[in-house]
């Protein structure tokens, strides 16, 4: 047992994290790439059906469980952190990198656990990794959204383990099982805590809140592993599920209609990523075979491209320090090459034939059309139409190719950077010509074919008629320098009264009360001396007084958390 863990490749990626800080920092980019590439090696090299065995207070746990879905997802997991791993080699940055490792090796220990014990570890571990992605930001806001990130992951795991000791003493088991669609505490626990990770709303302003304010090469990580992982997790547990169904519709249109009032570039990108998950999820509610195996081909097709689109909008801001539709423009000519690799990404989200996006959206399609769900049709190709809108036009239009505002320094590129999009754009392109290269290696036995003349010509409709709106109304699309109120604003105005409360009004009562001392002083004595500074406990001696609370922002976004998960609970 303890030979076959040593290969095991979640375990081989994590290891990479304890022992680049031993190596020289001239070598530590290069060495990060091995432990990628060994996790292939040993994904591949793992029989389709091995399992590892393992027991806890007696209970019996499977530390590996091996089949078709978790190979696929394991595999583009162990493909984006290679990638990833040249995107961001030029980076010095040591906690980078380690909490980059584990944070991929935590997500395939999710994608390989096969009982609720080794699944709860690494979900946890991939929540506090991850949060380092943010902070290494180093700006204030940064290191705000990087702890309002950890306590929403925080609690979600707390559900989750809620929901899993519940689950034990009801069944007495701890292995991984599909839940029959019944409402009991243990599932509708399990549910939400999954939920948060998969960023279903009205659980879902952390991922939008933290991905763009999270480093450049962190955000193409983040990207990848958190919301996949739990849509995989989605997919053991809960198939068939028709409530996922409504759900997962209105993820796509949330994050589409979200996507085009926002003004950021990666903060676009990230209300894609709920609108894309929003199709995997209608297709797990569904769950009939040919479905699972679309959201699974999905995930596997939007892992590539979302990261290739998170690589380009990183690219502007590394060379341009900017990140608002409202600062950019003109770019065009000065990045010739991350305009192609992004383009491409942009095609591959909206469905353009020959690019991967569109063979796995087809088997989500035909799945939703065999279940005779017609409405979720119409809604799902009009979430479909605005993914071209915001990310395949309005972002690439008003950052490159609108006129500039004003003019923008642009420094060059890394050529590393350049090269990791090179590749993914590559496999997008490789992917959507020859789909048998995801579709033999599903979950089921795939018996499609994509490249119908309905699902050209409808696809194309969409595509056509979405450019011509964007091109007649583009003005109104422009983006505006404003912030569009989302479902964290009930946990973060809250915080920040509780603030203004408790820290700034008292912090401004002794400040006008020390200037009535002083003065008074000044006049009767002459002395600058500040007799009541000792007396303020927001200032220190005499210095500007601090006006942020970060303890008092954990507890009110914990307590409102909680107020808000328990709403849903008594709702489902």
């Amino acid at each position: 047992m303890t030979t076959e863990l040593i290969f095991f490749p979640a375990l081989i990626v994590i290891a990479g994290a304890f022992i680049i800080p031993l190596l020289n920092q001239k070598v530590r980019s290069s060495a990060f790439l091995l432990f990628p590439v060994a996790a292939l090696a040993g994904i591949w090299a793992m029989p389709e059906n091995f399992v590892l065995q393992g027991s806890l207070a007696g209970y019996d746990l499977l530390l590996v469980q091996a089949d078709s879905l978790s190979r696929i997802f394991a595999t583009i997991f162990a493909m984006i952190t290679l990638f990833g791993g040249i995107y961001a080699w030029h980076i010095k940055d040591l906690g980078q990198q380690t909490s980059a490792l584990v944070y991929a090796g935590s997500a395939l220990g999710v994608v390989y656990a096969g009982d609720f014990f080794t699944l709860i570890v690494f979900w946890e571990l991939m929540a506090f990794s991850s949060s380092y992605l943010v902070w290494a930001r180093r700006t204030e806001e940064a290191q705000h959204s990087g702890m309002r990130y950890l306590i929403v992951h925080a609690l979600g795991g707390g559900i989750l383990l809620a929901g899993i000791l519940v689950h034990l003493n009801d069944t007495g088991s701890l292995l991984l099982t599909s839940f029959p669609y019944v409402l009991t505490p243990a599932s509708v626990l399990i549910l939400i805590g999954i939920s948060i990770n998969a960023a279903i709303p009205p659980l879902h302003a952390w991922l939008t809140d933290a991905y763009p304010k999270a480093t450049v090469t962190g955000a193409v990580f983040m990207s990848a592993f958190t919301s996949k992982s739990a849509v995989y997790v989605l997919i053991r547990l809960f198939p068939g599920w028709e409530i996922l169904i409504w759900l997962g519709v209105a993820m796509a249109l949330y994050g589409t209609v979200y996507a085009l009032m926002a003004n950021d570039t990666r903060k676009i990108l990230s209300f894609s990523i709920i609108s894309q998950i929003g199709y995997m999820v209608v297709a797990i509610g569904i769950g009939t075979e040919i479905a699972l195996n679309g959201a699974a081909a999905h995930a596997f097709g939007h892992i590539l491209y979302k990261s290739l689109l998170f690589m380009g909008a990183g690219a502007v801001l590394y060379s341009t320090g900017k990140s608002k539709l409202t600062e950019l423009g003109g770019l065009a000519k000065k990045m010739k090459w991350t305009v192609v690799f992004y383009m491409i990404g942009g095609f591959s989200i909206s469905g353009f034939p020959l690019l991967n996006g569109f063979i796995s959206k087809s088997l989500i399609m035909e799945a939703v059309g065999e279940a005779h769900l017609e409405m979720v049709i119409l809604l799902l190709l009009a979430a479909s139409a605005g993914t071209f809108l915001h990310t395949g036009l309005k972002l690439p239009y008003f950052t490159w190719f609108d006129t500039p505002k004003s003019e923008i320094m642009v420094k060059p590129l890394p050529k590393n950077m350049l090269f990791a999009m090179g590749i993914g754009a590559f496999f997008c392109i490789l992917f959507g010509i020859y789909p048998a290269l995801i579709y033999n290696n599903l979950p089921y036995p795939v018996d499609t074919q994509p490249f119908t003349v309905y699902n050209l010509v409808e696809m194309t409709q969409i595509l056509v008629f979405t450019f011509i709106g964007f091109w007649l109304l583009r003005k109104n699309l422009k983006g505006v320098p404003k912030i569009a109120l989302d479902t964290d604003w009930f946990y973060r105005m809250p915080a920040t009264w509780v603030r203004r409360i408790f820290v700034r009004f008292p912090d401004d009562l002794f400040g006008q009360a020390e200037k009535i001392v002083l003065d008074l002083s000044r006049k009767l004595t002459g002395s600058f001396e500040n007799p009541m500074s000792w007396l303020n406990p927001f200032t220190d001696h005499g210095k500007e007084a601090s006006t942020y609370s970060p303890a008092l922002e954990v507890v009110m976004s914990y307590i409102l958390l909680v107020i808000l998960v328990a709403g849903l609970f008594i709702i489902l």
